[in-house]
């Protein structure tokens, strides 16, 4: 089919066949939730990962131990699953396979093999905002300690220090003086696992940051590409990592109008379709350019309880070309459940006392490991209004802990079938 401007004629039926296939780049708890998006619809779900029982492994119908940064080796399973997809659940893949599969013809990349390329580092990506017009704070790149120091002395204090490379928000630091600047340095190239450059970017004083879903699909009106936006969702981090999510994120008229033609603007660039998560600086009535993902954002998880169909949903109907919907049917927000130390049995603690909270729900991404400042979960309230859900969610979080497994529950769990009572 014409991917640009069709809708996919038909299903097929999972393990026959005539299977619809996607091959999922990645098996995170993102990846987890767009497997079980596929699989409502009907399609048999591929899921790749570096580990075995990554998330999406854990329910996909097929799984492989693979690394998706290895141009080869992707390759070399696109040819052995023959899917009709392959979708990125995260920016770092082996965006030259993409784009060699693109060209192919045979198999259909998503959103685009350009749009992952122009992802993976903000230079590229800022290029790009730059040639269309978006409005985006001033940065420099740095390859060392001392360049970074200059970089930052041009730009000024506050800067905000990131990886040149996509990370999810990991590894991000606020540096207010250069007393800072090596600390930041460290930060970052830790996260990056001290590979590539940094980016310093000039700190933009905004009254807060939103994500705004751009949903790219065919209008069944039309039979043309078309965009559809999501209510703004709202969210805080803490040394970089995300911490919590609202829906909706009040925002004024002019502001709003800014920040869908900021999201229509990049996303139309980037082409393809389904949903890019389109991050957003608010000061005032202006919006600045952040950063763009070509796929679901971490920041929207919540949209599983928040609206008619979730961020995953919104994704996979938009791949197949089908009619979207970004109804929002609820406030809500949600807080982010981080390890606190490193073990590689993990348990958690305190669900049933989270979930006596009203309106509230727990979700596990059972994760096989953990490490200090991991997502191992979520948990999401609904409301009358945003203020209620995110004290719920709040006090609900707060009952919870992820903790190494107690040793009776090992040795219980180790003990032969028969000891078990089985």
């Amino acid at each position: 089919m014409d991917f640009a401007e069709d809708s996919a004629e038909f299903i097929g039926t999972p393990l026959t066949p005539n299977a619809t296939k996607v091959l999922l780049l990645g098996s995170g708890e993102l990846g987890k939730a767009l497997a079980i998006a596929f699989q409502n619809l009907g399609l048999e779900v591929h899921a790749v990962d570096r580990y075995a029982g990554a998330p999406a492994q854990q329910i996909a119908h097929f799984s492989y131990i693979a690394d998706i940064h290895d141009e080869a080796k992707v390759l070399e399973l696109t040819e052995r699953i023959q899917p009709d997809f392959v979708i990125p659940e995260v920016e770092m893949v082996a965006v030259g396979a993409l784009a060699k599969l693109e060209e192919s013809g045979e198999v259909t990349v998503v959103p685009t093999a350009r749009a992952c390329e122009l992802t993976q580092d903000r230079e590229s990506v800022r290029e790009v905002a730059a040639e269309i017009g978006l409005p985006v704070s001033a940065y420099r790149f740095a390859s060392s300690f001392e360049e970074l120091q200059d970089a930052t002395a041009e730009l000024g204090f506050p800067c905000i220090i990131k990886p040149d490379v996509a990370t999810s928000g990991k590894g991000h630091m606020l540096a207010r003086d250069s007393q800072h600047v090596e600390e930041a340095w460290n930060l970052v190239r830790r996260v990056s696992s001290d590979e590539g450059r940094v980016v310093a970017e000039r700190f933009v004083d905004f009254d807060y940051e939103v994500t705004l879903l751009a949903v790219r699909s065919i209008d069944p009106a039309t039979g043309k590409l078309a965009t559809w936006f999501s209510e703004p969702i709202g969210h805080r981090h803490e040394n970089g990592d995300l911490v919590e999510a609202w829906q909706p994120m009040a925002m004024s008229e002019i502001a709003l109008e800014n920040a869908r033609s900021v999201a229509a603007r990049i996303s139309n660039e980037l082409g393809g379709r389904g949903v890019y998560g389109v991050e957003l600086f608010v000061a005032g009535d202006d919006v600045y350019f952040s950063s763009v993902s070509p796929r679901p954002s971490d920041t929207a998880m919540l949209t599983s309880y928040t609206q008619r169909f979730s961020e995953f949903e919104l994704h996979a109907r938009a791949i197949l070309g089908f009619p979207i919907d970004v109804t929002l049917v609820s406030p809500g927000a949600s807080v982010v459940l981080h390890a606190e130390e490193e073990t590689r049995d993990v348990a958690y603690s305190g669900l049933s006392q989270a979930m006596t909270y009203e309106e509230t729900d727990v979700r596990l991404f059972g994760k096989p490991g953990a490490y200090k400042g991991r997502r191992m979960g979520l948990v999401v309230s609904t409301a009358e209004d945003v203020e209620t859900a995110r004290d719920r969610a709040a006090l609900a979080a707060g009952k919870i802990s992820v903790v190494p497994t107690p040793s009776a529950h090992m040795a219980k769990a180790s003990a032969p079938a028969d000891e078990q009572g089985l």
